[in-house]
C-alpha cells in the first residue's frame, strides 16, 4: 500500500521508516530538505520538499493513490489543512492529523478528521489511525501474562454496550478513549463511533480477541 506522511520530525520519520520496513510504498513531505536526514540511508521511499497542503506537492507525493495520509508536522493549521486537502481533494479515506491544542482536537474529530493531542502521539498511535485493524499493546504486568491493549472494533459494535464486548471476549474493558478523553468503562456504557477501546486480557488470547472484535456483530450472531 502507498502512504503519504506530511512532516519529517521525530514521529513522521519513525512512522515512515516503520512503514517502509514493512514493505509499503512511502512518500514523505517536508518544507525543510534537511529534515529528510532523519530517515537514514536505508529508507527506500520518496521525499518531496514543499508545503504539505499544496496540491502540486501532494500530487508529486502520489496522494491520490494513497491508502492513508498522516499530517504530523509541528503546526496545527498546516496539519488540518493538509489532512482536509488529502481527504476532500484527493479522496484519501484514512487520514490523521497531529494537533497540539486538545480543544481543537475535539472540534476536528467531529469534522471526521481523526486527531490525538500531541502529548499522546507516538508512531504506534499514528499507525493505529492509518491502519486500524488488530491491537496495540499498551502495558504488560510484570509476569508478562496479562496485557492492556487498545483494540480495533468493527463498526457494527457502535451502540452496543461494554458488557456485550466483555461477554463475547471474556476480557475486561478498562476504559474508552472518546474525543481524546479517557472514559472509565462500565457495563452499560454504549460504544460510540470513533471510540478506542482498551481492555485487559491474557496475552495468549489477544489474537483471538482481535478476530472477534474485527468481525461484524451480526455475522457472529448468525453463526
Amino acid at each position: 500500500m502507498h502512504f503519504v506522511i506530511m512532516g519529517c520530525g521525530r514521529v513522521g520519520a519513525s512512522l515512515a521508516k516503520a512503514l517502509d520496513a514493512n514493505g509499503h510504498s512511502v512518500a514523505v513531505v517536508d518544507r525543510d530538505p534537511d529534515a529528510f536526514l532523519k530517515l537514514g540511508r536505508e529508507f527506500s521511499g520518496s521525499t518531496i520538499t514543499g508545503i504539505g497542503f499544496d496540491r502540486e506537492t501532494l500530487s508529486q507525493a502520489k496522494t491520490a493513490e494513497a491508502y492513508a495520509f498522516a499530517a504530523v508536522s509541528s503546526g496545527d493549521n498546516s496539519n488540518i489543512l493538509s489532512a482536509r486537502v488529502a481527504r476532500e481533494t484527493f479522496g484519501v479515506v484514512n487520514v490523521a492529523a497531529r494537533i497540539y491544542d486538545p480543544d481543537r482536537a475535539q472540534v476536528f474529530e467531529r469534522l471526521g478528521i481523526p486527531t490525538v493531542p500531541t502529548v499522546r502521539w507516538t508512531a504506534d498511535q499514528v499507525m493505529r489511525k492509518l491502519v486500524p485493524q488488530g491491537s496495540i499493546t499498551e502495558f504488560r504486568e510484570p509476569s508478562g501474562r496479562l496485557v492492556l491493549a487498545e483494540v480495533h472494533l468493527d463498526p457494527g459494535w457502535v451502540a452496543r454496550p461494554i458488557k456485550e464486548i466483555e461477554a463475547r471476549t471474556k476480557a475486561r474493558v478498562t476504559y474508552v478513549t472518546r474525543l481524546s478523553e479517557g472514559v472509565l468503562a462500565h457495563e452499560d456504557l454504549l460504544i460510540q463511533d470513533g471510540d478506542l477501546v482498551h481492555l485487559m486480557c491474557p496475552v495468549d488470547r489477544l489474537g483471538e480477541i482481535e478476530r472477534i472484535l474485527d468481525q461484524p456483530v451480526r455475522a457472529m450472531e448468525e453463526e
